[in-house]
């Protein structure tokens, strides 16, 4: 029976088969074991601390009857414990493609850190169950031995989790509260699942998780970005079909049900959230920031934490920290979790100590002002308007690597009078045009530079962990290094949707009806959100606006050099002087 989302009838793909290598899948072998303290899975890794009941390969049974497969890391003895479910089709207690060996340094988790009992990007069993917990590794739905086929995110998915979350919380040995927890996939499926309700949920910890799949990453400000997802779809593995996102976005460019359907009903939640986030993702910023602005209910915490997703998940900190929660929402422990400041914000100093948890009542910060930088000739960036017409121009279709050495980057600077810190949502309003084109794609981005013009980027990861003298030994991708704050938004698709928008943030339509191509050689002028960051501005250093017609942020993995292409021609002019007041608009907090 064919896919459908309302009227949509889903294009799918085949999943990657099973046996090949990379998938590191042995088959199914149901059974109990207990793997004592002190058990290696494999050399170098993690020994286990305490004994270990390994349920492998049991099946939870969703409401169509199909058979998922989980496998249980659990304590021993007669108490009745929590479980955590971590949800993706990425494979589950070692399988798979995916493991931080994909980031050369392992993005400074060393091998030993971890037992290979985990799931990608999901808590380690070695960790948790001594903490008084079960893991439960999931193969959603089509991965590997579970039945069907493979879905991509959608409401189908959360009903999937509300199933498994209402089988798990009946075993004998769970008492009755289930948890998810978990990074990327694992925190866009705790969206999902959380918004259909299930009874036994007791909270979750979506950490570093898109919310909105269409506008936030894969047509991110209406220009199709698919590398990435591509990519993705080659390394997932199962016996049948799985969604063609790439092909559903070729098919069905604009907005539709079936998009809609894919952007989590944030306001359905009603469990307790521990929400995590940082600024070096290039998938998950500005989706996980709007699922915790969007939560209705007031147990909801947010930490913006100041290096990478996957280092931060296996660091003690972090690790203390959601244990505390997590205690306090699914055992019913009485400690001081509910004092907790409701948003924990760190900024960055690019390579100097950042600033962490910084104590904020509320996101986006309450007392946040907004100064505006108008563009000026000899690349300069000044609180007052320039007076007369004037312009700057770069060719927006040269090829592009995403390696910060791209040419054809229109760069205006400002120096920072005093110590200064941007917290929150830049944007960039420019008045552009092309002669050659119809459409612009304009990209954007707010770099720290220092007094003598260099331009910085922040190294995501302690060198300690890394195990480098110097940034200059570290692999130039995004999940090592950040660049800045960074946006874009093709011209064709400039209107806005002004019930979901927000002061601090647009959502556009992405409609074939609102669509509103540009007469070539006419100026339109573009309102450009921005991701959003924290940064710390030294008196004398230098905030950077760049502009291109190319993605100017550090591509994902080595392999997706080179692999995006905007859908630009010719060049472009940037107007600004006289009535055409081109700006940016930086958000400043005082500490």
């Amino acid at each position: 029976m064919a896919l459908r989302v309302g009227s949509i009838t889903v294009l799918q793909r085949p999943a990657v088969a099973v046996d090949s290598p990379p998938a590191k899948y042995g088959g199914l072998h149901p059974s109990s074991t207990v793997l004592p303290a002190g058990h290696v899975k494999a050399h170098g890794h993690r020994p286990l601390p305490v004994d270990t009941i390994y349920d492998r390969d049991q099946v939870v049974t969703m409401r169509d009857g199909a058979k998922l497969r989980v496998d249980y890391f659990r304590p021993t003895g007669d108490e009745k414990v929590p479980a955590l479910l971590a949800w993706s089709p990425y494979g589950k207690t070692g399988t798979g493609f995916y493991d931080l060996n994909l980031v050369p340094g392992r993005v400074g988790v060393k091998e030993g850190k971890l037992s290979d009992y985990e799931k990608f990007e999901a808590p380690d069993p070695a960790e948790w169950v001594q903490r008084g917990y079960t893991i439960a590794n999931i193969d959603a739905r089509g991965a590997f031995d579970s039945e069907g086929d493979i879905r991509w995110f959608g409401t189908a998915e959360g009903r999937d989790g509300h199933d498994a979350i209402e089988e798990i919380a009946k075993l004998p040995w769970c008492n009755g509260k289930v948890a998810m927890v978990g990074n990327s996939w694992l925190a866009m499926a705790q969206w999902l699942t959380a918004a259909e309700r299930p009874p036994h949920l007791a909270c979750i910890a979506p950490f570093e998780g898109s919310s909105d799949v269409y506008r936030e990453t894969l047509c991110r400000g209406g220009v199709p970005y698919t590398p990435f997802w591509g990519f993705l779809a080659a390394t997932l593995y199962g016996r049948n079909q799985q969604e063609d996102v790439v092909a559903m976005l070729e098919k069905y460019p604009y907005m539709n049900e079936y998009w809609e359907d894919k952007r989590a009903k944030i306001e359905n939640i009603e469990v307790p959230a521990y929400v995590l986030a940082s600024y070096s993702t290039g998938l998950h910023t500005l989706g996980t920031l709007r699922g915790y602005e969007d939560l209705k209910h007031e147990e909801k915490w947010l930490c913006i934490h100041s290096t990478q997703e996957w280092h931060d998940l296996y660091g003690k900190e972090r690790v203390d920290d959601l244990q505390k929660f997590l205690d306090f929402y699914t055992k019913g422990i009485k400690n001081d979790w509910p004092s907790t400041p409701r948003a924990r914000v760190s900024i960055l100093d690019f390579n100097q100590n950042p600033i962490i948890n910084y104590p904020f009542p509320a996101w986006p910060i309450p007392s946040t002002t907004y100064q505006t930088l108008y563009l000026h000739p000899n690349n300069s960036l000044f609180p007052t308007a320039y007076p007369t017409p004037s312009s700057a121009s770069y060719q927006a279709d040269i090829p592009a690597l995403q390696m910060d050495a791209d040419s054809e980057e229109v760069c205006f600077e400002y120096t920072i009078p005093a110590r200064s810190y941007v917290v929150g949502y830049p944007k960039a309003i420019l008045n552009m045009s092309c002669a050659e084109h119809n459409d612009l794609d304009v990209f954007v981005q707010i770099r720290k530079a220092t007094p003598s013009d260099e331009v910085l980027r922040n190294l995501n990861i302690p060198m300690a962990d890394l195990g480098v003298s110097s940034p200059s030994d570290v692999v130039l991708v995004n999940t090592n290094f950040y660049l800045g704050a960074n946006g874009v938004l093709r011209a064709s698709r400039r209107a806005v949707d002004e019930k979901r928008s927000k002061p601090h943030w647009n959502v556009q339509k992405h409609t074939k009806e609102a669509e509103a191509m540009v007469e070539p050689g006419s100026v339109v002028e573009m309102d450009i959100g921005m991701w959003p960051t924290g940064m710390v501005f030294e008196k004398g250093e230098k905030l950077v606006l760049k502009i291109a017609g190319h993605n100017m942020v550090l591509a994902e993995f080595e392999p997706l050099r080179g692999a995006f292409a905007s859908g630009n021609k010719g060049r472009h002019v940037i107007h600004y002087g006289g009535d055409k007041e081109s700006r940016v608009i930086i958000p400043l907090v005082e500490l």
